[in-house]
Parts: C-alpha cells; sequence; structure tokens
C-alpha cells in the first residue's frame, strides 16, 4: 500500500487533472486520498507547498517512467521513441499531463514552482540532449530544445483541444531537422 504521503499527492494530481486549480485543497487531497482530516497539510503545510510537491512527484515519475525507455539510436528509433512518448503522455497519463499544464500556468506567477518544473524539464532535456548527441546532431542541445518546444506545443493541443493529429510526420520533419542524414 502507499505511504499517505503518496496517497495525498496522487489525490493532488487527480484533483488538478481533472477539476483544474480551483479544486485543490488540503481538505479536498484529505477526502479523495482517504486520508484523515489534516493528512496532506501535516506533509504540505501550505498550498504553494503541496503545488510544488506535485510537480516534484510528477517530475521524478517522468524521469523513472521515461529516462530508462528513451534510448533511440537512429532518427527512425527517435520517432519511434518520441511517438510512444508521445501516447504515453497524452492518452496513457493524460490526467497528470493535464495537473502538469494546470502547474505550468500556476508557475508563471510561483517562483518556488516555477523552479520546480525547470528542475523538471531540465532533467527531461538532458535525457534527450544525451540522445541526440549519441545520434550525432551537430548542436544536441539546441536539438532537445526543438524537439521539445515542438512537442510541449503538441501535448498542449492535444489535452486542450482534443486534436487528434497525427504526431509522427511532424516528428518525421524534426528528425530530419536536427539530425545528419542517414549514410
Amino acid at each position: 500500500m502507499e505511504s499517505p504521503r503518496t496517497r495525498a499527492l496522487q489525490a493532488a494530481v487527480d484533483l488538478l487533472g481533472t477539476e483544474g486549480l480551483r479544486a485543490l485543497t488540503h481538505a479536498r487531497v484529505d477526502d479523495r486520498a482517504g486520508l484523515p482530516k489534516g493528512s496532506t497539510s501535516n506533509y504540505f503545510r501550505t498550498r504553494a507547498a503541496l503545488l510544488t510537491g506535485v510537480s516534484d512527484w510528477l517530475a521524478e515519475a517522468d524521469q523513472q517512467a521515461v529516462g530508462p525507455a528513451f534510448q533511440p539510436a537512429t532518427a527512425a528509433e527517435f520517432v519511434d521513441a518520441m511517438c510512444w512518448l508521445f501516447d504515453l503522455i497524452t492518452r496513457v497519463n493524460r490526467v497528470q499531463t493535464t495537473a502538469r499544464l494546470v502547474l505550468f500556468l500556476e508557475g508563471s506567477h510561483d517562483a518556488e514552482l516555477r523552479k520546480s518544473l525547470s528542475r523538471g524539464r531540465a532533467a527531461l532535456e538532458a535525457g534527450a540532449t544525451e540522445a541526440l548527441a549519441g545520434m550525432g546532431a551537430p548542436d544536441p542541445v539546441v536539438a532537445a530544445r526543438t524537439v521539445a518546444a515542438m512537442a510541449e506545443g503538441l501535448i498542449l493541443h492535444r489535452i486542450a483541444r482534443h486534436d487528434e493529429v497525427d504526431p509522427r510526420p511532424l516528428f518525421e520533419l524534426i528528425a530530419r531537422a536536427v539530425l545528419p542524414p542517414a549514410s
């Protein structure tokens, strides 16, 4: 069974991802997690601390799920990996992704949350940079940022607008732009 802290974080993600920022209160998290009243507040004294806790927890979960799985060696494997990741993020983990998008907006005026979100992004970007460098990208840092920016746009449209565009042609275009031609 999950620890009470983990249950609180899972409940907070569920509230953010299904009902939005206004739904997130310590009492509602306790209720959703099946915890005694005041439990969430014991771990996260303020709402800001809860938001940062959720952001850190989501970033850690991302690293555990994606880090080991994202190791493409060719442009074709890169496109396949990006399509797999896009499906994971926008379908399988849709609620978590919606919660993260809510956090992004809140981070625009919350410096601590913004730092947490930036740490999570940096960790994922580092993995992409390493993979792209291994595939011969002339500038793997710029390549990783380009891929991330394009993917974030697709994710936003899939989540917010329910846009069912096929991401494969877009990832193929990006791969051609950031990777050397296959020999």
